[in-house]
């Protein structure tokens, strides 16, 4: 497959997914087991068409590195048994380790209380060339910590700071962060993998069953089920406050594994060819230099 052809389809994938602008936006409106009409017997196609998808990203990101002027960041964001694991192993497996990181974000730690919310996730920023993945982020603290005050509490931050208004003023932090990231050469693309909360239950269920899954199983996962209808709400506001052109939302359906993958892999594949990635122009004294070694290589 040509990867014009790859690049064209990409931008048909990803784009209905894609959130800019999110005034009006509601999460109701997209649905988590959307396939664009393809079903299970389309499955090979599609896993032959990631497949392609890979090995376009690999040479994307090849020319990301050595051009060594922009950076990419990757936020992906769920509920538990999303897929977010298996779409980052999947979506990323053609990539050069040299040139991708990633960090997962579980609890703070104490040293991590100790500072302003956007800290930890601040020293993990991708540099020049690379391909940063945060699996979960800073968004935490304008989920988890909205759903669970007491998490709020245990930051110790100055009574008189923490207001009616202190989700709005995070959301304005980040969008403020995010901001000055890109204008920085950081490109900034979030996934929130959109999975029901029918399909949540039957994934435990498999980790339940299945004893070569019981190690994805935590007994945290079914008491934070009980709180997916607050979840929800903190997720639409999330999106409706922090989708922006520069660093857009994708709601990704989630339902299909292989459907998630591919809409992930052409959303980084769309962000990279935009950049208009090249390899950086040799000059005439270092192909003098090139071929010189080239001659002394020879004559060995």
């Amino acid at each position: 497959m040509d990867t014009k052809d790859i690049i064209k389809r990409a931008r048909g994938f990803s784009k209905p997914f894609r959130v800019t602008d999110a005034n009006g936006f509601r999460l109701k409106n997209f649905d988590p087991s959307e396939t664009f009409h393809l079903d299970s017997e389309d499955k090979p196609r599609a896993k032959e068409a990631l497949a392609f998808g890979i090995e376009a990203l690999a040479a994307l990101q090849d020319k990301l590195y050595a051009q060594d002027r922009w950076a990419v960041l990757l936020v992906f964001q769920a509920m538990d048994a999303a897929g977010k694991d298996g779409t980052i192993k999947h979506v990323m497996s053609g990539v050069n380790p040299q040139g991708c990181q990633v960090y997962s974000f579980k609890a703070p730690s104490a040293e991590d209380l100790d500072h302003d919310f956007l800290w930890r996730c601040m020293k993990y920023v991708p540099e020049r060339g690379r391909i940063g993945i945060f699996n979960r982020s800073y968004y935490e603290e304008t989920l988890v910590v909205r759903v669970h005050r007491e998490l709020l509490e245990r930051q110790t931050l100055p009574p008189k700071l923490v207001t009616k208004n202190v989700w709005k003023e995070r959301f304005q932090d980040i969008r403020n962060f995010e901001r000055y990231l890109t204008r920085n050469g950081v490109v900034i693309r979030k996934f929130f993998l959109n999975v029901s909360k029918e399909e949540q239950k039957k994934r435990f269920l498999e980790r339940l069953e299945n004893p070569e899954k019981n190690w994805k199983f935590s007994a945290n996962d079914i008491k934070e089920r009980a709180f997916w209808d607050n979840y929800m709400t903190a997720y639409e506001d999330m999106i409706r406050h922090t989708a922006s052109p520069e660093a857009p939302w994708y709601v990704v359906p989630a339902d299909n594994k292989w459907f998630t993958r591919i809409v992930v892999a052409a959303a980084v594949i769309e962000t990279l060819d935009a950049l208009n990635l090249r390899y950086p122009k040799v000059s005439e004294e270092k192909l003098k230099d090139l071929a010189a070694a080239k001659q002394m290589l020879i004559r060995e």
